[in-house]
């Protein structure tokens, strides 16, 4: 799904399945109307073919040693994507969330590798455009955008009242065009960049700008994602959560009430985390001498379920309708016209 954006081997894992950010809170930063009709930016040359299935003991090993599948690659006039789901592709095109893209449901299992050459000009920004137009011509992608009730898991404040510790500091908005400091990485999601930064301890530190900062750590010995902000807003929250797979498919919209910033620290079992990405429809690499990683709901070895560990900060997630804004599919077709 994306190099979306070492990192620990859940983030890791997210991000190579392409959920990672693209994915964050109720409203996108354009609507899909706003960024539906391709221009005249075209690849000079793609190549469109299946994938072949992956060594899923070589990636589990990558993500355990929090090395990050390069499955999409921009480097100077060639774009690569490896291992890719139309879904995926459809979000990188159109830059939104998975959630909001409503399609048949073999947009997720079937998947393409793609090799193309950029004009003489164009620049990385200038992908999403060009992918759109690849969608529209060798698949045959038809799109409209509408809003919709939906299904969604709301965040909401617990009976016993929120746990959270109010945070003095106030984050600074991102400035993207600041250069990247050693060990930083950058990433552009619906709701604006995040900056990355891999820190000595194998930890990752994501900035969200005004949305706050939170850090992820994978600890191996409770098996458990260790997630720790000092400051961080609801929305900025509800991003994170959304990154981790909890919302099982469902686009986690932020129903608190809580608008100042927060302090917080919570451990989730990586294998419920799977799971639910696991009944998403999302591969997850089975774990060494078989069995997969998705199977069970929780880790006996450790961690908390995602309900225990919002428990803790008097937050839970319950069932909920809200009208959000979606692209929908009306037409695609399985097999690429040929290169």
């Amino acid at each position: 799904m994306r190099n979306r954006f070492g990192l620990m081997l859940m983030a890791g894992a997210l991000m190579a399945t392409g959920v990672a950010f693209a994915q964050t809170n109720s409203s996108v930063q354009a609507s899909p109307a706003a960024q539906a009709a391709p221009g005249n930016l075209a690849f000079d040359v793609a190549s469109v073919r299946p994938s072949p299935a992956p060594d899923q003991a070589e990636m589990l090993a990558g993500l355990t040693a929090g090395k990050l599948p390069n499955w999409v690659r921009i480097d100077g006039s060639r774009a690569t994507f490896h291992y890719e789901s139309l879904k995926d592709l459809i979000m990188y095109a159109y830059k939104m969330p998975q959630y909001v893209i409503s399609g048949p449901e073999w947009l997720v299992t079937d998947r393409f590798d793609i090799a193309a050459r950029l004009p003489d000009g164009a620049t990385k920004d200038d992908v999403p455009e060009m992918l759109r137009a690849l969608l529209k011509e060798r698949f045959n992608l038809t799109t409209h955008s509408e809003m919709q009730e939906q299904p969604v898991l709301g965040l909401v404040v617990g009976k016993s009242g929120p746990k959270l510790k109010e945070s003095t500091a106030t984050p600074e908005a991102l400035d993207e065009n600041a250069p990247l400091k050693p060990g930083e990485s950058k990433m552009d999601t619906p709701n604006g960049p995040i900056r990355l930064m891999k820190n000595a301890d194998g930890s990752t530190t994501y900035n969200m700008g005004a949305r706050g900062s939170f850090t992820l750590k994978f600890v191996d010995e409770t098996r458990s994602m260790h997630m720790e902000a000092s400051t961080i807003s609801m929305k900025g929250f509800v991003m994170m959560m959304t990154t981790l797979g909890a919302g099982q498919g469902r686009q986690i919209v932020d129903m608190t009430g809580l608008t100042g910033m927060y302090q917080a620290a919570v451990d989730f079992s990586v294998m419920d985390l799977m799971s639910s990405l696991s009944a998403q429809g999302i591969d997850i690499p089975s774990r060494p001498g078989g069995g997969s990683s998705g199977s069970e709901a929780t880790d006996p070895e450790g961690g908390a379920t995602v309900a225990a560990a919002l428990d803790k900060l008097g937050l839970k997630l319950e069932k909920s309708r809200a009208k959000v804004d979606r692209l929908v599919v009306d037409h695609v077709e399985k097999s690429p016209t040929e290169n």
